[in-house]
């Protein structure tokens, strides 16, 4: 049981016809349900993400697995999306995400990303001129804000659905004690649309 509960409003949704993935994401929406107006402020962000994007679904898709990891969210971490899954994402890819400056099978713009989205999550007074030097050997100007942007809503949003532990519906890989630490690469993970 998540340590905030669900909506009232959500209750009567049914789930039953949603794949693991998107139950998982529901669980999460339940509690933003509290806060409609913050609920639809946030997916009006990920809907203008989405819908104008220009970053490729596996890159987005790479980097918030692994700030996922950084912030521990395990409902982040069981998730893959269809679309970058669309886009080339497997599961051998993620599982590069280990150590992803020793990784082969990423491009060196997914590899500036990740090094980026590593020090974003972990020590962002880290990233100086010359890590933009780097990411604008891959990335336009508009890209690198897009690329800031969803760095900035997978560190802080999972951090936020990491401390609502939000896991009744996560695989059973991703299930550990508080001593513990899980990978995205511990496990395949599930599919949700989007």
């Amino acid at each position: 049981m998540s340590r905030i509960a669900p909506s009232a409003a959500f209750e009567s949704i049914p789930t039953d016809g949603l794949g693991q993935g998107d139950r998982i994401n529901v669980g999460v929406a339940s509690i933003l349900g509290h806060r409609p107006e913050v609920a639809g402020a946030l997916g009006a962000l990920k809907a203008a993400l989405v819908s104008s994007g220009t970053l490729a679904p596996r890159l987005v898709e790479l980097v918030r697995l692994r700030i996922a990891f950084h912030n521990q969210c395990r409902s982040c971490m069981s998730v893959r999306y269809q679309s970058a899954i669309d886009d080339g994402l497997t599961e051998a890819a993620v599982c590069s995400l280990e150590k992803p400056g020793d990784a082969d099978d990423l491009s060196p713009a997914e590899s500036a990303a990740l090094r980026f989205a590593d020090l974003f999550a972990t020590d962002h007074l880290a990233i100086d001129d010359a890590v933009y030097d780097d990411l604008r050997r891959h990335f336009t100007e508009e890209e690198l804000v897009e690329l800031g942007v969803h760095c900035a809503y997978a560190l802080g949003m999972g951090r936020l659905t990491a401390t609502w532990d939000v896991t009744d519906e996560i695989p059973e890989a991703f299930r550990a004690t508080s001593e513990s630490r899980v990978a995205p690469w511990d496990s395949d993970g599930v599919v949700a649309s989007g």
